[in-house]
């Protein structure tokens, strides 16, 4: 069945696109994550993709990616560490990692070149739902990469001014500052200082460009860069927790979701990838949460990324009929999810826009879960994507 979905995927597309992102509406299930490694497989074997791109932190993803490309540590360890959100311990992520990192031993072995093997990625940024992390870790890397290879003169700051103005690191992982503002450091004159020289840094790369490629490689080029948009990023997200607007929830999912397309288009350069995440980061209609500060709306990643690729990016919406496990039923026939739990098929594709069509003379209700971790289709949002994937019973 998922060589079917494969095949009913790449028919919906005249061209292959460069990122194709494949939604779920809720995390960590075998059924869904099976799906997606089937999935990621097919498009290797038959598509040239050679990217996968998940919701977890772009730092830490960089062990998984170390591992899977030159064996570095063990698999053991790319799950412990090289994954936020506790994605490590699903078992759909640890045997995705484990067939990349044996494609790559095969591929090395039959001499062929490291464009041809499989990479790996967390586009999201070192944030969690109760604080986001120090820009330490990004700052400092930043500047250990461009501070030996330009003039000093043309640096903005030293290593040492850097780690004064960062102080301790529990400062910036104040879980209290997630609800109470002015338990925030990001508009402290330190932190406000440390926003201009991350922006002197990252200028530094792109001034600097031809001779950096000159004496490191692109790869290590591209590492900075990552570096660098993920402490310019946080020292916003910082900024952001500090605020005392009634804007403040909007500005702070606005930032993560702005960091994770800029990682997505990162990744776009290398070539065809395959991105999965939340249906709620990758859809092209405008993104909204409930959350205890009220309702709130944003442009989420997948459509920042589609204003700027067009055809180039395709989002696959994955919707399910039931989740037992999590109390969620038979859908009521007058929700999307119900008119296509009535099809005879336990999985397949359907073009979302052709659905959206049919539908479009018919009351349909959004369908309401009674679990907080399952988001079902918005009837509204249809034409927003370019497929469904619907999976029956999960």
């Amino acid at each position: 069945m998922a060589a079917d979905i494969a095949s009913d995927i790449k028919d919906l597309f005249p061209a292959r696109p460069r990122l194709l992102a494949l939604g779920e509406p809720t995390h960590g299930e075998d059924t869904l994550l099976a799906l997606r490694n089937d999935l990621f497989r097919q498009l290797v074997e038959e598509e040239g993709y050679r990217t996968i791109a998940i919701e977890s932190d772009c730092l830490m993803g960089m062990a998984v990616d170390d591992y899977v490309t030159s064996g570095t540590g063990t698999l053991d360890e790319a799950m412990e560490h090289g994954f936020s959100h506790a994605w490590g311990e699903f078992g759909g992520n640890r045997e995705l990692v484990r067939w990349m990192r044996a494609h790559n031993v095969r591929a090395e072995a039959d001499g062929r070149p490291e464009s041809e093997w499989l990479r790996f990625a967390g586009f999201d940024g070192p944030l969690e739902i109760t604080h986001a992390a120090s820009p330490r870790r990004a700052l400092m890397a930043l500047h250990d990469y461009v501070a030996p290879r330009v003039d000093a003169d043309l640096l903005p700051c030293t290593a040492d001014t850097l780690d004064t103005l960062l102080g301790t690191d529990d400062a910036w992982t104040d879980p209290a500052a997630m609800m109470d503002p002015s338990s925030s450091v990001g508009r402290s004159p330190e932190a406000a200082r440390l926003r201009m020289l991350a922006e002197d840094l990252v200028a530094l790369l792109d001034q600097q460009l031809p001779h950096l490629l000159a004496t490191t490689s692109r790869e290590d080029w591209n590492r900075a860069r990552l570096y660098g948009r993920t402490a310019t990023g946080l020292l916003r997200y910082h900024h952001s927790m500090a605020d005392t607007s009634p804007a403040r929830m909007t500005r702070l999912v606005a930032v993560r979701d702005q960091m994770m397309a800029q990682n997505l288009l990162a990744l776009a350069e290398r070539g065809p990838t395959l991105v999965h995440a939340h249906n709620g980061h990758l859809q092209r209609s405008r993104s909204s949460m409930r959350m205890w500060e009220g309702r709130v709306e944003w442009w989420g990643a997948g459509a920042l990324v589609s204003a700027q690729l067009g055809e180039e990016y395709a989002f696959l919406a994955t919707a399910i009929g039931t989740l037992r496990g999590q109390g969620v039923d038979v859908p009521p026939p007058d929700t999307v999810e119900g008119l296509l739990y009535a099809l005879p098929e336990d999985r397949w594709v359907m073009d979302a826009r052709r659905l959206a069509t049919t539908i479009a003379d018919t009351s349909l209700a959004p369908r309401v879960s009674p679990w907080f971790g399952y988001a079902p289709l918005d009837p509204a949002g249809l034409g927003g994507s370019d497929g469904i994937v619907f999976v029956r019973d999960v």
